[in-house]
């Protein structure tokens, strides 16, 4: 059984460092699967960060409205939204939402 191994080493070496590679390939911290898991979190942390810089910009305009050129407009629609205010003679509805979306 020593003579075998001895005539086969160089094969029996040769597939161990292989099954080491492959296995360090696909897994282990820089393996294929954990590239495929970070390339999706990076995509998903990208496409966070476009939400969250378009609700930027909107509160920045929003805010512009209110303290550049106070916009009177705005400042009623602000006041009716949130107070539920109307003028006289007006009547205010208020439509629920059931969650009946199609």
């Amino acid at each position: 059984m020593l003579d075998k191994l001895k005539k086969n080493y160089f094969i029996l070496i040769i597939t161990f460092l292989f099954i080491y590679f492959f296995f360090n390939l696909l897994d282990g911290e820089r393996g294929m699967i954990s590239y495929i898991e970070k390339k999706n979190i990076y995509d998903q942390l990208k496409k966070d960060e476009i939400i969250l810089t378009n609700k930027i910009a909107d509160l920045e305009h929003k805010n512009s409205l209110l303290t550049d050129n106070i916009d009177l407009d705005f400042i009623e629609a602000l006041i009716r939204e949130k107070f539920l205010f109307g003028k006289e003679g007006e009547t205010t509805y208020i439509i629920k939402n059931n969650g009946n979306k199609k």
